[in-house]
């Protein structure tokens, strides 16, 4: 069961870093990213050390940035040789590490990443039994937990095109979610 996560990621993806952590938490589950933050009287590589050994499973955003990132090949190698469950999200024409280079990674161009977030949260929700969804609503800004949505009504909404609803427990307001990352779609 997986229930906490490491982001592995070059000082450049931070940005990128950050949107699947969002994600991630939205369903719940715990992760470790933005790890170039600086932390008083913790190293940056006890930080690392810390976050990938107490992590289920590390995803490795291998950007063209990441390929060649040593603190990318490092972490990928700690988690390695700890026996985690490695993920790569791959973009394409970034060269995946040798050591996992015999894994199945979840491509993406920079338009479509929340395409990969999306196909990343449906490859965990297929290992974990993942039950609630912790959103904000954009009009109250109150943050609720609900039932995750199955995900078969999931795949429908993205097969058609079209948002994942759902209502504030607060406000009563409708809130459209986005089928990939479960982020709320501001209204326009």
């Amino acid at each position: 069961m997986i229930s906490r996560i490491y982001i592995s990621h070059s000082k450049g993806d931070e940005s990128l870093a950050m949107e699947v952590s969002a994600a991630l938490n939205r369903i719940g589950l715990e992760n470790f990213a933005a790890m170039y933050q600086l932390s008083p009287g913790i190293s940056r590589a006890e930080r690392v050390s810390f976050g990938i050994r107490n992590s289920d499973c590390l995803v490795a955003l291998i950007t063209r940035e990441g390929s060649v990132s040593t603190t990318v090949n490092q972490e990928v190698g700690l988690a390695k040789g700890l026996d985690l469950l490695i993920i790569p999200l791959l973009e394409k024409g970034a060269k995946i590490p040798f050591l996992i280079g015999q894994s199945q990674p979840i491509e993406f161009i920079e338009s479509s990443f929340r395409d990969a977030v999306g196909a990343l949260v449906k490859t965990l929700r297929d290992l974990s039994r993942l039950e609630w969804l912790r959103i904000t609503c954009p009009c109250c800004g109150e943050e609720m937990t609900q039932y995750l949505t199955i995900q078969d009504d999931v795949d429908e909404s993205m097969r058609r095109g079209s948002c994942l609803e759902t209502v504030c427990s607060y406000c009563q307001n409708r809130i459209s979610l986005d089928p990939r990352t479960f982020a709320p779609i501001p209204k326009v």
